[in-house]
This record gives C-alpha cells, sequence and structure tokens, in this order.
C-alpha cells in the first residue's frame, strides 16, 4: 500500500451533495491518507464563493458599512452542510469567535482563512479524520515569507502522529501565531507541500474538470484529453494560459518528484491528467502536448544599428523595465534588432513614459509599438526529435491567412511562441490543433 495526498478544490466542497462525493472516492482508495481542502466554492453560476463573501465582510467593517447580513449567509452555509452531512463540530461557537475577531479588526489573512478552517472541521468529523489546524504546521516569517524548510519539517513531524488527515489549504501562521495566507493557489500550494513532507506515492488534485485538454474546449471543438504531461510542459502550458492548476502549486510536487494526479469529483472514474518528471506520453504519430495562449500583450521593438554588438544594452532595457516594476514577458531578438514582449495588464498607463526612458537611455534609431498582440504557445518535449515542426506550424497559419507578427523559440524546442493580433487568436489555434491533432 502507497500513501496518497488528496487535495479537493472549492468545487468539490460546496455544499454536502458534493462533500458526499468526496467520502466515496476516499472509501474506495485505502491510499488516501491525507485530505487537503478549499473554501467552499460556487454551487451555480450565480452563487458566491465562501472566501468571496468573508472578504465582503471585512471590507464592510473597514468602510463603517453593515456586514452582518452577509456574515448570516456565511453561517447559513456552513450550518446547512452539518445539519446534511449529519455532524456536529460547534460552528456556533467558532461563528462567535470569528465575528468577535471581525469586529475586533482582524487581518483580511484570518478572515479569509476561515472558509477552508470551518469546512476543513466538517468534512474531518464526516470522514472519521483527524482534524489538523494549518496554522500549526504551515509556516511565515515576521515578514510573511514562506518558510519551506521548516514547514516541511513541522508537516512531516506532525502527520507522523495521525493516520488519517483532513488540512485546511490556502493559509499558515507567523512565528507569532498569527495567520497567513498563500497568495495564489492556496490550497494547491498546501497539497503539494503536504505531498512532500509525507513523501507521498501521489498527490491528487481533484478539481470540477477531467485534467488537461490539449487546447481550450471554448475555442476547440472536443480537443483530446492530455493523459500525460512533465511538470516542464505543464509549466510552459500554465504560464500560457492553461489553468487547471498554478504554476506555484507545482514546485513544491516537483522537486520531491511526486506525480501529480488531477482528477475530476464528478467523473472519479476518470483517470485525467498525470504530471510527472517525464515527458508527455504521446499517442502514435503524435507529436505535441498542447496547445495554450493569451491575448493582449504589446510588443516593443527597437532598431539600431550594430545593437548585437553593444554591451549592456540588453541590461539598460530591463532596468528601465524594473524602475517602472513592469515584467517581461519575452525577449525576442535580431542583428540590429530587439523586441520586448509585455503584458498590457502590467503597462496599464505606463508605456509614453517607457518609450520616453527608451529613448533617453537606450538611444534606438527607431521605436515601433504593436498593442495588440495575443502569444500562443505549442508545447511538447517530444518537438524536438521531429524534423519540420516550425514548418508545420507556419504553413498552417499561412493557410489560414494568420499574420505571424512574432517568432520566439527555445533551442531546446519545448515550445514554439508564436505572436498573431488579437483578433487572429481563435482561428490561429484552431489552424495549430488542426495540424498537428486532428
Amino acid at each position: 500500500m502507497g500513501v496518497k495526498v488528496a487535495k479537493f478544490g472549492g468545487s468539490s466542497v460546496a455544499d454536502a451533495l458534493q462533500i458526499g462525493k468526496i467520502k466515496n472516492i476516499i472509501e474506495n482508495d485505502a491510499d488516501i491518507h491525507y485530505v487537503v481542502v478549499s473554501a467552499p466554492g460556487k454551487r451555480f453560476s450565480d452563487d458566491s464563493k465562501v472566501t468571496d463573501l468573508l472578504y465582503l465582510c471585512k471590507a464592510h467593517i473597514e468602510h463603517n458599512l453593515p456586514y452582518q447580513q452577509i456574515f448570516q449567509v456565511i453561517c447559513d452555509r456552513f450550518m446547512a452542510v452539518e445539519v446534511n452531512l449529519g455532524v456536529s463540530v460547534g460552528l456556533k461557537e467558532e461563528f462567535e469567535e470569528i465575528r468577535k475577531n471581525l469586529e475586533a479588526g482582524s487581518s483580511a489573512d484570518y478572515i479569509a482563512s476561515r472558509g477552508e478552517h470551518l469546512n476543513a472541521m466538517l468534512i474531518a468529523a464526516y470522514l472519521g479524520f483527524d482534524f489538523v489546524d494549518s496554522s500549526r504546521i504551515i509556516r511565515f516569517d515576521e515578514k510573511g515569507r514562506f518558510m519551506e524548510d521548516l514547514t516541511n519539517k513541522e508537516i512531516a513531524e506532525e502527520l507522523k502522529k495521525h493516520e488519517k488527515a483532513v488540512i485546511p489549504g490556502f493559509y499558515g501562521a507567523r512565528v507569532d501565531g498569527t495567520i497567513k495566507t498563500f497568495s495564489r493557489g492556496g490550497s494547491d500550494i498546501t497539497g503539494a507541500l503536504v505531498a512532500r513532507a509525507v513523501g507521498a506515492d501521489v498527490y491528487e488534485n481533484w478539481t470540477d474538470v477531467s485534467g488537461f485538454l490539449m487546447a481550450d474546449p471554448r475555442i476547440v471543438d472536443d480537443p483530446k484529453p492530455i493523459s500525460t504531461v512533465s511538470y516542464k510542459e505543464l509549466r510552459e502550458l500554465s504560464y500560457m494560459g492553461a489553468s487547471v492548476l498554478h504554476e506555484d502549486a507545482i514546485y513544491p510536487a516537483r522537486i520531491a518528484n511526486i506525480p501529480i494526479n488531477i482528477r475530476n469529483t464528478n467523473e472519479p472514474e476518470n483517470p485525467g491528467t498525470m504530471i510527472t518528471a517525464e515527458p508527455a506520453k504521446l499517442e502514435e504519430g503524435q507529436i505535441i502536448a498542447g496547445i495554450a495562449g493569451s491575448k493582449d500583450f504589446t510588443v516593443i521593438t527597437m532598431y539600431k544599428a550594430l545593437l548585437s554588438s553593444e554591451r549592456g544594452f540588453i541590461r539598460k532595457m530591463s532596468g528601465v523595465l524594473e524602475d517602472f516594476d513592469i515584467p517581461i514577458e519575452h525577449i525576442p531578438s535580431g542583428i540590429d534588432t530587439l523586441s520586448v514582449v509585455i503584458s498590457n495588464k502590467q503597462l496599464d498607463g505606463k508605456l509614453e513614459d517607457v518609450l520616453d526612458e527608451f529613448e533617453r537611455q537606450l538611444k534606438p534609431d527607431h521605436l515601433e509599438v504593436s498593442d495588440d498582440i495575443a502569444l500562443i504557445a505549442t508545447v511538447g518535449a517530444g518537438m524536438s526529435l521531429r524534423t519540420g515542426v516550425s514548418a508545420k506550424l507556419f504553413t498552417a497559419l499561412a493557410e489560414e491567412k494568420v499574420n505571424i507578427r512574432m517568432i520566439d523559440q527555445g533551442s531546446s524546442e519545448m515550445n514554439i511562441i508564436v505572436g498573431v493580433e488579437n483578433r487572429d487568436f481563435e482561428k490561429a489555434i484552431k489552424a495549430i490543433y488542426g495540424a498537428f491533432v486532428s
């Protein structure tokens, strides 16, 4: 028998019906020893996530607005789960403590974390597992910086005492005991940290989709599922917009070489996607692992004679953007040209100032700006073993009359990134998918 860590996301723990599905999954797999849960998510499209409601309570108090009605909605929702699951965990006392802390000015991190905290208590009681509070095992320093080594040690030491346990995701505590949340993908990160600390054989991440698809189903009709993918391939796909699992959540499992299995709570019979250190196991004739992309980038292209022989040019260009707190997406270059790709969201309102600084510090012969660019990444470790991949991709786009505005390809050929106009984004993805998959 092995040891599995299973994390269940917000949609998987949204109400008692969903939590009942979790119990069936766990009872049918004796290897699942540790369960990490999110706060209740949306039960239907117009519903609210509990975490959002908790943040809203905090905002109302800060603006001297009545918060009681929103707080009561949260209480009623948890009480309904408690009744429907047939358990009792002392929710009234918990609500009273949270209410007092709210009115006493507790931090937004504390308030937001209570959704996971209460949900984990309920689910632990329902499963008959121990409840282990994340504030005892996930550590941050006094400045709120995550303490990786101490956390790994404390999780391992604490969970040795529990054969089966439920742990709330999303938060931990500073050394002084105050609650601190992760900024993004918090419950996924918690699950990966637990998996690493206990040396899990597999980290199962249960959500409302059956793993990754080779393309966005909103663009490509019925795209094929990805059965296996490597950590590196997943990072490329996640970075370019494939959002099933946030890339930060991969790291703890990756460094411990623990496979991650993306599963669907509503279709537990589906094997989902397995993420490992090895490249994707492709079907015969298949070349790529997947296609992902995002719209709304700006490309600033600098032209300057003898640019390639000018020392420090890229450093000075990067320094300008660093001064404006703007991250760089890509830097395609030529002999006398250098392009920098920036997300429009990051560039918001700063373009003219950035161009002025480029002119002043870099003294280019000419600057050119394109602000309606979409980036599309075609990803797959296997591309490096095949000839003609780039030609096939560019031919597919040419046949659909998609104008390529930018090309960025690393020497490893893990991916090929093309820039096209926003209006051609969907058409380009369909063309690439049709060339390599259909």
